[in-house]
């Protein structure tokens, strides 16, 4: 099969910016957008009551785009105990996004929501088989579809509007009262936070370049073919 001069040239066109890709691509692992924090959550910061929850205030500021990914690696001593994750914009403000999850042997997993305007929410609550040790809980954020959770394979929320989410600092904590036995007596939770604006990363207009530049070179070899 005889390839028609033009399209010759379509092809060395795209063949040329294909290299570039990359190359762009390991450059975006670089991107100064991108925020990333890791906290290892220790046992005892369960074992007080939410009025005395344990504060972790982030190197980083997540905005709008962000995810986080939980490991739940704790041990339970109290069946009742809990350990509960609340993500704050500002300490001193009543919004945030509650992450719980429960002890063995019900294993409980409830997503609430807190608004200054519309005060606290319950949104998602799985009573029993809610979560299990080894599964990841993922909670993400954007501008597009606001925010979801899921435990593992399994959406908890979905695309739920929050009015926007800026994570600067959590809180932790686990019993319900000074008097109860403690919640947890070993192991860890991990939180992973990564986020980043998309738009700020040049791979991002990649694509976007490369078929308005294939474009446009059709256009104009097409408009020359006429002339011929």
């Amino acid at each position: 099969m005889t390839i028609a001069p033009s399209m010759r040239l379509v092809l060395l066109v795209f063949l040329l910016f294909i290299p570039l890709l990359p190359v762009y691509a390991q450059q975006s692992t670089m991107n100064k957008s991108e925020q990333y924090d890791l906290v290892n959550v220790p046992a005892n910061a369960f074992n007080v009551v939410k009025t005395d929850a344990t504060v972790f205030r982030l190197a980083h500021e997540h905005a709008t785009n962000w995810e986080l990914e939980i490991q739940n690696k704790l041990i339970y001593e109290n069946p009742n105990g809990t350990s509960v994750i609340r993500l704050y914009e500002d300490l001193t403000q009543q919004k945030y996004i509650e992450i719980g999850m429960g002890s063995p042997p019900d294993h409980r997993f409830w997503v609430s929501v807190n608004t200054p305007q519309d005060g606290y929410f319950l949104i998602h609550d799985d009573k029993t088989d809610g979560w299990a040790p080894g599964q990841v809980v993922t909670v993400s954020h954007s501008s597009n579809s606001g925010l979801s959770v899921s435990v593992g394979p399994d959406v908890k929320v979905d695309s739920l509007d929050i009015a926007g989410f800026t994570v600067r600092a959590f809180t932790a904590y686990g019993m319900d009262s000074t008097t109860d036995p403690p919640a947890v007596n070993s192991g860890n939770m991990t939180l992973s936070f990564v986020s980043g604006n998309p738009s700020a990363n040049p791979i991002f207009y990649m694509p976007t370049i490369l078929l308005v530049g294939i474009g446009a070179l059709i256009i104009v070899l097409m408009k020359t073919k006429k002339r011929i």
